[in-house]
């Protein structure tokens, strides 16, 4: 049998050595953390005692960091309002075709229908509230 030994303050008390002995374990027990990292701790039936350590041994926690990074949020009001053409252009809809459209004409209505390019002074600030934007910045 596979042991692994851990370096801890309790020992065994029929043991007289500094470490304790774990059997080695099939993945079946282990705990999955992440794609990276898992931890494995098997349930233990010896009894266990405080043995005074030649050495001064502090107990250390066990930190599982998993760092990933920071997501940026996607700005769902301008999701809605901005796209991009299949060469990368960033486009927007005409305003004024939402209301008192009685008074505009039939040929002035559709031309705010048509889907207008976002101005290059503003693509910085669309860019910024939609980052996973597939945006070809050379685009003319």
């Amino acid at each position: 049998m596979t042991t692994v030994s851990f370096a801890v303050g309790l020992l065994p008390c029929s043991s007289s050595y500094s470490r304790v002995q774990f059997p080695a374990l099939n993945n079946a027990s282990s705990l999955k953390l992440s794609s990276s990292a898992s931890i494995c701790a098997p349930i233990v039936h010896q009894k266990l005692c405080i043995v005074p350590s030649p050495l001064p041994v502090s107990p250390r926690p066990l930190t599982v960091v998993s760092a990933k990074g920071y997501k940026m949020k996607t700005h769902k009001a301008s999701a809605k309002r901005f796209r991009v053409t299949g060469r990368g252009k960033i486009v927007r809809r005409g305003a004024g075709k939402q209301h008192l459209l009685y008074k505009k004409n039939t040929k002035r209505k559709l031309r705010l229908s048509k889907m207008h390019p976002v101005s290059k002074s503003d693509y910085d600030n669309v860019i910024g509230a939609l980052p996973y934007l597939k945006v070809n910045r050379n685009a003319t």
